[in-house]
């Protein structure tokens, strides 16, 4: 049950992280360069709160908002965003770790100190016990430049474990199927 949950978590984190780097009809503005502190929050959910660190740069960013990026075409049917007073909103429909979850998020904040996602989602499948309905808010802060071991796109989550964003293909192999 343990490694179902992890597993849950790992796909969750990645779909929620997908609607505030995505973009198509409007483009986001770019995060200043360096380590971003993310505190990922799920409400209505048994998955305890996550924080992890995200270094990044232009290209990094660059990349992750580009429509061709090949994570995001496999599993999201749809991705749209738009420009609001306070910030964007994105509507989103995404499958992985045997789940489809549909969401719609707010971002708001400056990407150059701090910006927040929050982000309603609804899965038509998941693991038992796990709620068809959650609330996910990503609280992000500029902590600085990356620490002197980090390059562009590492994400360093609980316990130490490094991922590196660029690696699509090797992201797409830790999301269950």
């Amino acid at each position: 049950m343990k490694r179902q949950l992890l597993s849950f978590w790992l796909g969750a984190c990645l779909l929620a992280l997908l609607p505030a780097f995505e973009a198509r009809a409007v483009e986001m503005p770019l995060r200043k360069a360096g380590l971003w502190e993310m505190k990922m929050v799920r409400t209505g959910s048994p998955l305890p709160e996550m924080t992890m660190q995200h270094c990044t740069d232009e290209t990094t960013d660059k990349d992750m908002a580009t429509a061709s990026s090949p994570m995001s075409k496999e599993i999201c049917s749809k991705q749209d965003i738009q420009k609001t007073a306070t910030g964007y909103v994105t509507d989103s429909v995404c499958g992985a770790a045997g789940m489809s979850m549909t969401s719609h998020s707010e971002v708001t904040g400056d990407f150059n100190s701090a910006y927040t996602v929050k982000t309603t989602s609804h899965s038509e499948h998941g693991p038992a016990g796990m709620p068809r309905d959650a609330t996910t808010t990503i609280e992000a802060k500029w902590l600085g430049a990356c620490k002197p071991d980090q390059k562009p796109g590492d994400i360093v989550m609980p316990g130490g474990f490094k991922l590196n964003i660029k690696d699509a293909e090797k992201l797409k192999g830790l999301v269950p199927k």
